[in-house]
């Protein structure tokens, strides 16, 4: 197996042991009448209903699994999941709706989980599964502020390279559904929160914005966030004009740590990105390479990250493979396509030399990197020639954030379609020879 088919076989492995229905059966657990999952335990004679709600890449895959587990115990339910993430449910419903850039459809869906979840009573069980994509695909926004002004600010921070939590520090007091709403909309059931974690660290609060969670940011923490990143004088009037007035305290502020109201709300993350980094490095060992795992949160500027990735491996002793987890940000500045991976092994790919022998994977375990078909890709040191000769300039491309282009040319791309979970993305370095070039160990 070539050092390349090695990377490749180490990140099917880790997409296998991100599959969600084996994880979420792991998890939450019947015996009869009693229903588990961690501490939390519920005796389901004493619940009226048991209803599901959701959102999130994941969210049909959750809604299945758990359908399996509930049986006929399970009264209704309704999850939106993006656009080609669905699968068939017998008693859950389910919508798909615009990501990363919230639609109309979406605004839909989270009309009803609000209902739904404003229906519920105190004999009620609420089961909510929440998954990566769920800000963006279960938008609510509070008026004045229009969808499409809401739209027009993701695009904004996106553009801007802000990390998730910033983002979603600015959706939640955008909303009327995250940062803790919507478990104050379904109090007083009972709250059962699932979530597969695609934040580094696994903030609750952060986690598709945290609809079920205290929220420990303020009005106040959205302002800094639009001027930090350079767009306070560019986004709507409306958004200002809401930022701050709650910033004023001229608005209720979402609800924060210590509200009682989450007394009767239990989460429990059932898998995270560590999940998919330590099969990759157990797989790796198993195939010959002694495995070393860099850092479980990898974090900033992709094409940064190529680099830097690239000469950690120029440090080790092969054969070895180094494992990296996390997610990383673009600040675009071109017209290209291509996702936080897929610029991150460009960058990586033009640092790359013959002698090395170095092979380089970035890809997102949902199926999809940036506004494109694929997930990511895998460079080695012929990559360049191969781009070069269908006439594309590697590091034009970069500039322009065009990495798609010109890995599509170059044979580079990793193409799964969705994949119906998402736990982060996940990197590799594969030296295959016996020696080192600089560095220590």
């Amino acid at each position: 197996m070539t050092p390349r088919e090695a990377a490749l076989a180490i990140w099917r492995a880790a997409l296998a042991a991100a599959a969600v229905e084996p994880l979420v059966r792991a998890a939450l657990r019947r015996d009869g009448d009693r229903l588990s999952c961690g501490a939390f335990t519920l005796d389901l004679t004493q619940i009226a209903r048991v209803i599901v709600l959701g959102c999130g890449k994941a969210g049909a895959a959750m809604a299945q699994a758990v359908e399996a587990v509930l049986g006929g115990r399970l009264t209704e339910g309704f999850v939106v999941v993006k656009d080609g993430h669905a699968l068939p449910t017998r008693v859950v419903s389910l919508a798909e709706a615009e990501h990363p850039v919230p639609d109309r459809r979406g605004q839909a869906a989270a009309e009803r989980i609000l209902s739904l979840a404003q229906g519920a009573g105190p004999d009620d069980l609420v089961l909510f599964l929440v998954s990566g994509g769920g800000s963006a695909l279960m938008p609510a926004p509070a008026p004045p502020v229009t969808l499409e002004e809401k739209q027009a600010v993701t695009r904004l921070l996106l553009g801007a390279g802000a990390p998730i939590g910033e983002l979603n520090a600015v959706r939640k007091h955008l909303s009327l559904l995250k940062g803790g709403q919507l478990a104050r909309a379904a109090a007083p059931a009972r709250v059962l929160t699932l979530l597969l974690s695609d934040v580094i660290g696994d903030p609750l609060d952060v986690i598709a914005s945290g609809p079920t969670a205290p929220d420990p940011t303020t009005f106040a923490d959205a302002l800094a966030v639009l001027d930090r990143r350079g767009v306070l004088d560019r986004v709507p009037t409306s958004v200002l004009d809401r930022l701050t007035a709650g910033a004023r305290n001229e608005i209720p502020e979402t609800p924060k740590p210590g509200d009682r109201l989450f007394a009767s709300v239990t989460h429990v993350v059932i898998a995270n990105n560590g999940l998919v980094v330590d099969a990759a490095a157990r797989t790796a060992e198993q195939l010959g390479y002694r495995a070393r795992i860099v850092t479980r949160g990898l974090q900033g500027e992709a094409r940064a990250a190529g680099r830097d990735l690239v000469a950690e491996g120029r440090s080790v002793w092969g054969p070895a493979c180094l494992v990296a987890g996390g997610e990383t940000t673009v600040t675009v500045r071109g017209q290209g396509r291509g996702g936080r991976c897929q610029e991150l092994a460009l960058a990586a790919a033009l640092e790359l030399r013959p002698d090395e022998g170095l092979v380089v994977l970035a890809a997102g375990t949902d199926g999809t990197d940036g506004p494109t078909d694929a997930t990511g890709a895998v460079v080695d040191a012929g990559t360049m020639a191969r781009g070069r000769a269908a006439g594309l300039d590697p590091r034009r491309s970069l500039a322009e954030n065009d990495a798609n282009a010109f890995l599509r040319a170059s044979g580079d791309l990793i193409v799964t379609g969705p994949t119906k979970t998402n736990l982060l993305d996940l990197h590799l370095v594969l030296r295959p020879a016996a020696h080192r070039i600089g560095g220590a160990v």
